[in-house]
């Protein structure tokens, strides 16, 4: 069968016989001319035809210097010719030759003489054009001087990817000798240097003739064996004039400071994608617990195997606090979160839980100096400084934890508690560059949980301060059978501004109010308390509805440009009515026993504080097993339904069987009011009593 590819060098393979020519005979186009002891010319090459110009036939038995040579060299090359039949020593050097066409060449010459088994003696030239001799002379040197002194590594392999030929340059790089090198693999050499994956990508170029450029590796050397270098390897075919393979040509050039580059600008650009991540991802809410946790989740895994956000407790609770050198850290646990370690999450504080940190824990030394704590290489011995406990400490060996980076919270000049990483998976150490990252993160984070901080204790007094104002009130009052419910909104700072009450009267009547402070927070809550309290001073003089709104109107006018929707209702179980007015406020529904559920048809009015807008009194049926339902907007309003719509749903979800009033108030909280309702919720449902 024929071959597949083109003939190949010895030491391609296992196979014996001779070696194929070299072309570098044929580039020379050396010419032989056998002399006789007279200086006959007996043999004659082709090459001597093209150099020289004469066929053989016209050669052949003439004089060669007659032929070849200028009568003015003529003496001279007959007594080198002599020279060198008679003493054996050869000759070599260049002089000029004439050409059948008269014109002449230099011609570089080596003769010798020649013996045959009778002892006649002949003489032997080897011709080769000077100018072709001399190119290739300087070609040679200048390829050599080339491959000494270039910064590139340079090999030559044979066919079997041994070494053949090596510069110093790679000498350097593989940190292995030239001679070591010759007739060894790459493998044998450097096998830290993804030597499998170059001898594949060299044995392929051998094959198919494809060069490979500019391929990446990394790895190591005896030259560094301690840090990983980079190379750009580029892999070509070896073939002589003939189309002989020689091998493959290899280069490598050290590309390890651009390899850095490029690693550290990676690095970078992961920084600031993790930054602008941070700044979307966290503070969405002003809810303290989500912050942090929205803090550990950007951590993990981009920085960090495990993050843990803790805060100093007495910033919880919106106390200062400063930590001397031999205090412990009482610190809050707000969120934890791991990549791949159940161990080291369950060596962590579980969220909500506070733990007392002796003065020599790491995290007590970030908040009391508000300084980053950073140990690239966890010890055995460092365990019980970073761990809660001795069993914890435990866990984190379990967990592979090896290197350690806390960063203190700072918002506004103090110190929140802080930032607590761990490496486990991941097996580089923190450095400089996870340091500032961990420092930026932090710095950005801790303004978010500040606020959510400060929002939550704010959110938290005007919620104790809404509730303390609130009545508690007995199930069963008069003629009425009561159940109430009070939901503070559910995202921002809008609490303090709805109320209800049930106020007992003279003659087994009772007062119902429901009503809703326009405004948020603590300011809401305070004039809720005020209405509140004059409602109650009002209500005792046994006043008509519109007529106790209309004191309630005045009130309202002198706190402060102060609004408020109310409903007042005063049930006469007696007479089984109702009276009720209305300033501004969304109407009740009443249940009819036996009967659907209906909005009562009243005179809206206008809010408290507006003033000089008169109230009028309604009058409606209550019979026992009739329900009235009052609520604030809360409730019923969303943004993306219309009020009428969800008023049609309310009424459904009363239109259903007799139930206690208890689970009607779960059923309407929890079908009605969304979560994420910026508005506190009032609900009031009275049934009047059989035989009331």
């Amino acid at each position: 069968m024929g071959s597949t590819g083109p003939p190949v060098a010895d030491g391609a393979g296992p196979g014996r016989g001779a070696a194929r020519p070299s072309g570098l005979l044929d580039e020379l186009g050396v010419a032989s001319v056998v002399l006789d002891a007279d200086g006959r010319i007996v043999l004659w090459s082709p090459q001597a035809e093209e150099l020289f110009g004469y066929p053989a036939a016209e050669a052949l038995g003439r004089y060669a210097a007659r032929l070849m040579v200028h009568e003015q060299h003529l003496d001279l090359v007959v007594q080198l010719f002599n020279d060198v039949l008679s003493t054996g020593r050869g000759w070599a050097g260049a002089f000029p030759v004439r050409r059948k066409d008269g014109s002449t060449r230099l011609v570089e010459f080596r003769n010798m003489r020649l013996l045959d088994d009778r002892g006649d003696v002949y003489a032997l030239g080897l011709a080769a054009d000077h100018s072709t001799v001399r190119r290739l002379e300087r070609d040679v040197a200048l390829s050599s001087r080339i491959v000494a002194q270039s910064p590139i590594g340079l090999a030559v392999l044979d066919g079997g990817l041994r070494y053949v030929s090596v510069n110093p340059a790679l000498e350097r790089i593989d940190g292995v000798p030239a001679e070591q090198h010759l007739g060894r693999t790459v493998r044998e050499v450097a096998p830290g240097m993804d030597a499998d994956a170059l001898e594949e990508a060299a044995r392929r170029v051998l094959e198919t003739g494809r060069s490979v450029v500019d391929r990446s590796t990394i790895g190591r050397t005896a030259a560094d064996p301690d840090e990983d270098r980079a190379w750009s390897v580029s892999l070509y075919r070896l073939e002589d004039t003939l189309g002989t393979v020689l091998g493959v040509a290899m280069s490598v050039v050290d590309v390890t400071e651009q390899y850095r580059a490029g690693v550290e600008a990676e690095a970078a650009r992961r920084r600031l994608a993790l930054i602008a991540d941070a700044s979307t991802r966290i503070g969405t809410t002003l809810d303290l617990e989500l912050t942090a946790r929205e803090l550990a989740e950007v951590a993990v895994p981009e920085l960090a195997d495990v993050a843990a956000v803790d805060l100093l407790a007495a910033v919880v609770e919106g106390r200062p606090s400063t930590v001397g050198p031999a205090e412990p850290a009482v610190i809050r646990a707000l969120a934890v979160r791991a990549e791949g370690s159940p161990e080291a999450l369950r060596a962590a504080d579980p969220p909500g839980q506070v733990a007392r940190y002796g003065p020599d824990r790491l995290v007590t030394q970030c908040v009391r100096t508000g300084r980053p704590v950073l140990l690239p290489q966890v010890k055995d011995e460092d365990l019980p400084r970073i761990a809660r406990s001795p069993e914890a400490a435990v866990l984190l060996s379990r967990a592979g934890v090896h290197s350690y980076l806390a960063v203190p919270l700072i918002a506004r000049g103090e110190v929140l508690g802080a930032l607590d990483l761990k490496r486990t998976g991941n097996p580089m150490p923190f450095g400089e560059d996870d340091l500032l990252l961990a420092r930026e993160l932090a710095a950005r984070a801790a303004v978010q949980i500040d606020n959510a901080r400060w929002y939550q204790n704010a959110r938290n007094t005007a919620l104790t301060l809404q509730r303390s104002l609130l009545p508690s009130h007995p199930p069963v009052t008069g003629g009425l059978e009561v159940a109430s419910r009070y939901q503070p909104a559910g995202a921002t700072v809008e609490v303090g501004g709805d109320w209800f009450d049930v106020i007992p009267l003279e003659d087994g009547k009772t007062a119902l109010v429901v009503g809703d402070v326009m405004g948020s927070g603590i300011n809401a809550a305070a004039t809720m308390g005020r209405l509140r309290t004059a409602t109650n001073t009002l209500a005792a003089l046994d006043l008509d509805p519109a007529r106790l709104l209309e004191h309630l109107d005045r009130i309202t006018a002198g706190l402060d440009h102060s609004i408020a929707t109310c409903l007042y209702a005063v049930h006469d179980p007696r007479l089984r009515q109702c009276r009720i007015a209305n300033a501004g406020h969304l109407p009740p529904v009443r249940v009819r026993a036996g009967n659907g559920p209906e909005l009562l048809d009243l005179p809206t009015g206008a809010p408290l504080g507006v003033g000089g807008v008169a109230f009028s009194t309604t009058v409606f049926d209550l019979d026992p097993g009739d329900q009235l339902v009052l609520y604030t907007d809360g409730l019923v309003e969303t943004r993306r339904h219309s009020l009428d719509e969800r008023l049609d749903t309310l009424m459904s979800l009363l239109n259903g069987p007799a139930r206690p009033l208890e689970e009607i108030c779960d059923l309407l909280l929890r079908t009605l009011h969304h979560p994420d309702n910026h508005d506190d919720v009032a609900l009031l449902i009275a049934r009047a009593r059989t035989g009331s």
